[in-house]
This record gives structure tokens, sequence and C-alpha cells, in this order.
């Protein structure tokens, strides 16, 4: 199928190379177990997104970093995440697929059952796993690590932590028109607002593009879920922004009043004592969102922004609504 990127911008066809690594639409419906006060609320399960072995936001990602990664002529990425990576996991399994190994820095992270499942996953992926334990010290390897992988004259392709570049943003720009195509088919109504979990900023800068180029008024929350990164409202709006000129570079023609990020609002008060550390609002949204509505969540990203969703919902914040909650994990 072709990407309402492409649909839209037909000049990015030719430019901005893409691979089909999941099938979309991933389902939208009504939470209405879970929803007792306050706006109507929906989900949008992209945890239901990818063909592999992983699925979930990252994979919108990796459909267009893969085939950048092959268009720049490297073999290898490499990359940085916790012990218990998800985009670290994705990557490894999707690259490998396209003939791409995957070289992943890790920092360290509160250890529980659902870290060292996913570290079980890490090590049978084929990735080379490096243990650099703190932020410093994986930056001090850096270029130890890109040395190592160039392949004769060519570097590694390096991403930031979860694919966060102006190229993996797109991922969310492609899924925010998705959105407006399931609004425009009447399966949903518009949303006032979609709210989801903030680990490295990719995905809410991307649906803050995305939006306003599918002519939604839809506001983006973002909750954050990390304490290593800034992931401030200004840093992801410039984030949004690179990936609009990036498109621009590439040839689409983007209105030339296009305005200005206004349509994001982070929220930091559900990070708890820090990335990685479970907390007990999170737990009940967990516990709550897979009872009432057989909803899968995980303890780090995905239940504190339900917690997020339940708390801020029963407070008015919404107003009227609807309000959609994006679900980004993906296990397999």
């Amino acid at each position: 199928m072709t990407p309402h990127l492409h649909q839209l911008y037909p000049e990015l066809a030719h430019t901005l190379p893409h691979v089909c690594l999941g099938s979309g639409p991933t389902p939208v419906r009504q939470l209405s177990a879970i929803d007792s006060c306050g706006a109507d609320l929906w989900v949008k399960d992209d945890g239901a997104f990818g063909d592999g072995g992983w699925g979930g936001n990252k994979v919108r990602k990796l459909e267009w970093l893969l085939p950048e990664a092959r268009r720049r002529g490297r073999e290898t990425i490499v990359t940085v995440g916790a012990l218990g990576t998800n985009w670290g996991l994705a990557t490894a399994l999707y690259g490998r697929e396209y003939g791409l190994k995957t070289v992943l820095a890790l920092i360290d992270q509160p250890v529980d059952e659902h870290v060292r499942a996913q570290l079980d996953r890490l090590r049978a992926s084929g990735a080379e796993l490096h243990f650099t334990r703190s932020k410093a010290r994986t930056i001090a390897s850096a270029p130890f690590l890109l040395a190592r992988n160039f392949s004769g004259w060519r570097p590694p392709y390096f991403l930031p932590a979860g694919g966060s570049s102006p190229v993996g943003a797109l991922g969310y720009v492609e899924a925010a028109l998705e959105l407006a195509a399931q609004v425009r088919d009447g399966e949903l109504p518009e949303p006032t607002h979609i709210v989801t979990a903030v680990g490295s900023g990719g995905t809410v800068a991307g649906l803050a593009l995305g939006l306003r180029l599918a002519g939604l008024r839809t506001r983006v929350v973002g909750v954050v879920v990390n304490d290593s990164l800034p992931l401030d409202a200004t840093t992801l709006g410039r984030l949004a922004d690179r990936s609009a000129r990036l498109l621009r570079e590439r040839g689409a023609r983007l209105p030339e009043d296009l305005s200005p990020t206004g349509n994001m609002e982070i929220v930091t008060d559900w990070l708890g004592p820090g990335y990685g550390r479970v907390t007990p609002e999170a737990a009940t949204a967990q516990t709550l969102s897979s009872k009432l509505e057989q909803l899968t969540l995980e303890p780090v990203y995905t239940a504190k922004a339900m917690a997020a969703v339940l708390d801020m919902n029963a407070h008015g914040h919404f107003g009227r609504g609807p309000v959609v909650y994006l679900n980004t994990n993906g296990p397999r």
C-alpha cells in the first residue's frame, strides 16, 4: 500500500524511500468499560503494527529509517537504549531482515521480569550488545563503536535513542495521516486530544506535524516517562520542524503558511522516581486496562501514559473530548 505521505506529496515517492513493515490502519475502538467519567476515551492500538518479531511505534519509524540507511549505502546501524529497549530489539529484528547489522549500546535501568525477558530477546536477535551502563560511558564509547563498524570508507548509520531523528519521526507523521483517514471514514470522531508516552520524543513530534498536515485540530499530549533526555515542548517542537524541513528538502510542497507547532502539550507528573521505575498509578492502570478492556500495557511507557489519561480525564482536563489513547506496546 502506498503510504499516506506519498499520496499527499507524490513528489516524495522518488526522494524519500519507504518499506512496508506492518499492515495498517491499526484498529481504533472506544474504551467504554474503563471510561467512567469525563470525555469519551478511544484507543488507537499501534501495538498491532508490525509484521515481524516485534510491534508498536518503533516499527513505524523503521519503515523510513531502514531504507534511508540503505539509500546512504550503510551496512550497520549503531544506536542506544536502556536494557529493556523496545527500540533496540525492533531495530535488530527488522534490520536483520533487510541485511543491516545492529550494534546496541545499553544503559542500565531497574531490572524486573519485563526487562529480563527483553534482554533474552535482545541476545537472541543477532544484535551486537555493549553494556555501557551509564549515559556518560555511552557517550565516551560512541567514537569507538562508530570507528569499529566502518564498512570500507562508509561509516555506520548512527541513530539516537528511540529512532527519534527527523526521518524517524516521519513514522508518526504517517500515523497521524492514517488517523485522519479513519476520521474521514467515520471509524471515530475527530479527537480533541491524542495522548501517548514520551520516551525519546519522535512519536509526539511526528504526530504534532502530521496532524497539522492533515488539517486536524487535535492536540497531542505527551506523557514523559524518561528523565535522561530533554523532552520539553520546545525541544520536541524543534524536532517536528526539522522533519518538516526534511520533507521540503526532499521536494514536498508543504503549505507555506503551515502553522507553528502549537498543538503539543508535555506533562511530567507521571514519571515517578525515574525511568523504568514502576508507580502505583501505572500498576493500577495496567490492571484495569487488562481486565476491563483486554488492552495489554507494560510498566515503563504505556501504563504510565494510561494512568495520566485516567487522572487527567477524571479532573476534566480534556473537556468534552473525545480523547484517543495511543497504545505503542507491541510484544510478539
